[in-house]
């Protein structure tokens, strides 16, 4: 029973998981700073009102507290843009960069010209309408 735990928790995608939760946090952490302390800042510079909870209306003796909704879109925006802008266009390029043309591979197969199926490149002969096709080149 212990065997089978352990080669469970040693299989590449729990060990890959766990280590992907860790860091999740500690950038989620890392990217709620930047958005807080740098983003929301110039935010507050531009248009002049850094938080906006304080956005409310009452009806029927019923308070709707709209600028905490207003808050969370604003920082829900930022954080995207930061991750986006900061994360997903670095990797982007460098994936391109890394990544190597590739030649193209030759087809193995080529279209029978009767029933248009496609057949073995060295195909004499379909193997679906059992028509004779040439030799191919």
């Amino acid at each position: 029973m212990l065997k089978g735990f352990k080669e469970f928790l040693f299989r590449g995608n729990v060990v890959d998981l766990a280590v992907a939760v860790i860091i999740g946090g500690a950038f989620g952490t890392l990217v709620s700073a930047l958005v807080k302390d740098l983003l929301t800042p110039l935010i507050a510079a531009l248009v002049g009102k850094p938080d906006f909870s304080g956005l409310t209306f009452t009806v029927n003796a019923s308070q709707f507290l709209y600028g905490d909704f207003i808050n969370a879109v604003v920082a829900f925006v930022l954080a995207g843009a930061a991750v986006y802008f900061l994360v997903v266009v670095p990797m982007k390029t460098i994936a391109t960069r890394m990544s190597k043309p590739g030649t193209a591979t030759p087809s193995a197969t080529r279209p029978c010209p009767e029933c248009l199926n496609e057949i073995p490149i060295r195909a004499r002969r379909c193997g679906h309408c059992t028509s004779a096709v040439g030799a191919s080149t």
